[in-house]
């Protein structure tokens, strides 16, 4: 072994030490529970079965569980996608002088607790809240309409506690972008749906993939949100796992769950990173 690669070693075993502590082992400790046979009473035994899994991937309820947890995610991810792009274009092109503003007002939502805002949501939202009192005032809606208790106002929720993420992550992957090139798309006849759709949209594909990613890995394991937005009424993945481990204490079936959620995000971080580089 080299002297380069020597220090490369001793350069990440704490980190790599650090990783299998705090993720590889409670990662393959889940993974002993998930092959756990539980007793009628619910108490574990020592017998290793894979009957949890085939329970999982044959009961109606936890399909229907995944599909509308991955309908979810799919729908917040391309909401947010919607509202930060404009955004994330908007601190892209911005000068040197109103950067630094704009990106601490653009993160500042992360200084307050998502729960905090959960709950904001919550009243915003409620029956007698400003928002339907805005609708009905304006006469959109005769009478106020349910926007919490349901997967409306989880992914109202979820959308606007993930923007920073998205945002930051946009703009992270829009180095390619150069007014330079719409300048020279315009000289040549373009408009501006074809500038967008020619020029400016291909070449922050990058920032759009990177950011989708990250959102919908947050939005897949996202619990307290859907719980209290949804309130008990959104039956998702994240929160079945809660139920089950917590108030049911029913772990072999809950840790099958989180390694099926575990599963998912280790496939998507894997597949959009080369989705990403793909597109560069």
């Amino acid at each position: 072994m080299t002297v380069t690669a020597r220090r490369a070693v001793l350069l990440l075993t704490p980190i790599m030490a650090l990783i299998a502590a705090a993720f590889v082992w409670p990662a393959l400790r889940l993974g002993r529970i998930s092959l756990v046979q539980a007793s009628a009473s619910g108490a574990m035994t020592d017998a290793v079965t894979v009957a949890n899994y085939t329970t999982f991937f044959t009961e109606p309820a936890n399909l229907e569980l995944a599909a509308n947890s991955l309908l979810l995610s799919l729908v917040v991810t391309l909401a947010t996608l919607v509202c930060a792009y404009p955004l994330a274009i908007v601190l892209h092109r911005a000068s040197s002088r109103w950067q630094p503003l704009l990106f601490a007002l653009t993160i500042s939502p992360l200084l307050v607790s998502s729960v905090v805002r959960t709950y904001g949501w919550m009243a915003l939202l409620g029956d007698r809240g400003p928002v339907n009192a805005l609708l009905v005032a304006a006469g959109i809606v005769p009478e106020p309409v349910r926007l919490v208790n349901n997967a409306l106002g989880v992914a109202i929720g979820l959308v606007e506690i993930l923007m920073p993420y998205m945002t930051l992550s946009l703009v992270a992957g829009f180095g390619r972008l150069d007014v330079a090139y719409e300048e020279a798309a315009a000289s040549l006849g373009a408009g501006p749906v074809q500038r967008f759709r020619r020029v400016v949209l291909p070449l922050t594909l990058p920032g759009v993939a990177l950011g989708c990613g990250l959102v919908f890995v947050l939005t897949m394991s996202s619990f307290i949100t859907p719980k209290l937005l949804g309130g008990g009424r959104v039956f998702l993945l994240a929160t079945e796992i809660y139920d089950l481990a917590i108030v049911r204490l029913q772990w072999p079936t809950a840790a099958t769950l989180a390694m099926v959620v575990l599963a998912v995000l280790g496939l998507t971080t894997a597949w959009f990173p080369r989705l990403t580089r793909r597109f560069d």
